[in-house]
């Protein structure tokens, strides 16, 4: 199976040399040629163009976007349609708004191309751990996308599935799952990352109040010394708090402690702000993810213990400087 790639970012490289191992061939096309050069070793078939990577696939043409959300995907897909034909995949692998896909499924369709949106998790660790794929689209273009995403996803590995589907042909326990229509595999993403920033919130200001503790200079706390690392890699073992995002904290605080490699301004990538406006949109109440993201914003005036947690997490899983 061939597929074309573009986007070769911190997510989107380690995507292709996934795919390779994996054993399929996959075209690459990036806009600095630099980074399509450094995944030559790994078997990539280089393009120096988009057309040139159309010209090196086969029909149907598969094409797996891993860009910016916004303007940069959707000019992208732009260009390439004329070039397209019936049967031809457009897949959108980035953090786009449900919405946009929604737009663009409705436009691509009446030439008979096929846009599928799938929600990506997995961050700078996804080569070796996989990538958790939500995928939102029609029957006919994610049957023959199947390869795909069994290349990409993690597999059951040794996690025991809870829940299996009721015909027991549910593909959750390997990791990529088929949520609905076009929209809904970045809906279900939105949400995930909304999730991502309460539960990441809630580690910053409880590991803020150790620090504090262990700086204690007012005389209300006895004279703690919490070695906050020693904690973390406690609470790893056991405790119903542990998670792979608590393994990431953990990894950043064992190699700096009082984090001073972070400034503690801690950005968001836009999908916090859709989670909330679409529960303002369906009147659900969430205090917490809400409050999550308007603490963010906070982060961009202050430097305190809790945003350098933040910061430091979210470096760890995905790369952010910010």
């Amino acid at each position: 199976m061939k597929i074309g790639f573009i986007g070769l970012g911190r997510m989107g490289a380690n995507m292709v040399r996934r795919l390779l191992r994996s054993g399929m061939s996959v075209v690459a096309w990036n806009r600095t040629y630099d980074k399509t050069r450094e995944l030559i070793p790994d078997g990539v078939i280089p393009a120096d163009s988009p057309e040139n990577l159309l010209e090196k696939l086969d029909d149907p043409k598969i094409i797996w976007l891993m860009l910016p959300a916004g303007p940069v995907t959707d000019q992208m897909i732009d260009y390439l349609q004329p070039h397209l034909k019936r049967g031809d995949i457009i897949i959108d692998g980035g953090n786009t708004h449900y919405k946009s896909d929604i737009q663009r499924y409705n436009v691509l369709k009446t030439s008979g191309i096929h846009y599928v949106d799938v929600g990506t998790s997995g961050g700078v660790k996804g080569l070796q751990r996989g990538y958790c794929l939500m995928i939102g689209g029609d029957a006919e273009p994610l049957q023959m996308l199947q390869p795909v995403f069994e290349a990409l996803s993690p597999g059951q590995g040794d996690i025991a599935p809870i829940h299996l589907s009721e015909d027991n042909t549910g593909t959750a326990h390997k990791g990529y799952l088929h949520c609905g229509p076009v929209g809904s595999g970045h809906f279900v993403k939105m949400i995930h990352n909304g999730i991502e920033y309460g539960l990441m919130q809630a580690y910053a200001e409880g590991l803020n109040i150790l620090h504090s503790a262990s700086k204690d200079i007012t005389g209300s706390v006895s004279d703690f010394d919490f070695k906050i690392p020693d904690i973390l890699e406690l609470w790893r073992r056991g405790s119903v708090i542990g998670s792979w995002l608590l393994d990431l904290t953990t990894a950043a605080l064992s190699d700096d402690p009082d984090l001073t490699l972070f400034e503690g301004v801690v950005g968001d990538s836009g999908e916090g702000r859709w989670t909330v406006d679409s529960a303002v949109e369906l009147s659900v109440p969430i205090p917490v993810l809400s409050a999550s993201l308007f603490t963010r914003f906070a982060s961009r005036n202050r430097n305190i213990f809790a945003d350098k947690v933040l910061s430091a997490m979210r470096y760890q899983f995905g790369g952010h400087k910010e």
